[in-house]
């Protein structure tokens, strides 16, 4: 008999945070990390490490759970020694196969940081660190091109996922990414003020020069490609398709061309600063304990338009 859990679960739309008595000056200090994806070649890592040793600091080298996969992985790391990240990178966290996956990386790299997920519940984030993942990545369904909650119905609303991995990650000396949902800056701030590490933005960061995909113009307006990791577009450019077993789980849109990213980062940056000064947050680490969330109907004042 199917069962219903009755307790409410929020989405970042579905909240407001309290502002509190404050004597901090805005925040300024701030560091970037990118999960690179994992259809880079070898070769193509030994070129990016040559041409860009100083960003080995700041980025993750992904990898799935397939045939070749770890063996791939071991290759990336054996040529590109100064690697220190690892993604191990599905939709579904939830196979005994990927937590195997897991204890088989973390036993092969065992100084290494390990990534993992997805997963939106508490009990799958323990299962992953006490596995060897040092970072769990928490979201199924949120993202702005993932068509997973319409294509089979599963997911969790991600403030609610946030909260719930978070106390369980802490609680075992690890941590999380809240990955997908967020819509705007406010959005990053609720994500850290659930208690999230670090949180990852794709929808955000798309159409930028600095992105991935093909430029196309429109009737004189200039557009670029962003689609999901599990579309048509992406299943056809790195697997040779759609197997018939399984359907697509994302879509491709056309992004409006914004230009360099540093405006939009500098943006969201900007938007977490200015959160931090009204909760009083020393420092982001701080935000979560400094959060009280404020259950709404309405956040924004729609009269011109809801993106103003």
């Amino acid at each position: 008999m199917p069962r219903i859990e009755n307790d409410i679960k929020l989405d970042f739309k579905d909240v407001l945070l309290r502002p509190k008595r404050s004597t901090l000056k805005s925040r300024s200090e701030f560091t970037l990390f990118t999960a690179i994806h994992k259809h880079y070649s070898v070769d193509d890592w030994q070129e990016f490490a040559t041409k860009h040793p100083e960003c080995l600091e700041s980025v993750a080298v992904s990898t799935g759970t397939g045939e070749g996969d770890f063996d791939k992985i071991s290759a990336v790391v054996a040529a590109v020694p100064n690697l220190k990240y690892i993604c191990v990178d599905v939709a579904n966290g939830y196979s005994e196969h990927f937590v195997h996956f897991v204890k088989d990386v973390r036993q092969k790299f065992p100084s290494h940081t390990i990534m993992a997920g997805n997963v939106v519940t508490g009990e799958m984030v323990e299962e992953l660190i006490l596995a060897g993942a040092d970072i769990i990545k928490v979201g199924i369904g949120p993202g702005s091109v993932c068509t997973t909650r319409k294509k089979t119905g599963v997911g969790y609303p991600q403030l609610s996922a946030v909260i719930e991995c978070a106390d369980a990650a802490h609680g075992l000396g690890g941590h999380i990414i809240s990955d997908g949902g967020c819509t705007c800056p406010g959005d990053v701030s609720k994500a850290f003020g659930a208690g999230a590490d670090f949180v990852m933005l794709g929808g955000m960061l798309a159409g930028h020069s600095e992105s991935a995909g093909e430029i196309i113009e429109k009737n004189g307006k200039k557009y670029k490609l962003f689609y999901g990791m599990s579309s048509d577009t992406a299943m056809k450019k790195h697997a040779g398709g759609v197997a018939e077993y399984r359907a697509s789980e994302g879509k491709t849109v056309e992004v409006p061309y914004k230009g360099p990213v540093d405006v939009t980062v500098r943006d969201i940056l900007g938007g977490v600063r200015s959160t931090c000064t009204y909760v009083g947050a020393a420092k982001l680490k701080e935000l979560s304990r400094r959060t009280t969330f404020i259950r709404v109907t309405q956040q924004l004042n729609t009269v011109f338009g809801n993106d103003s």
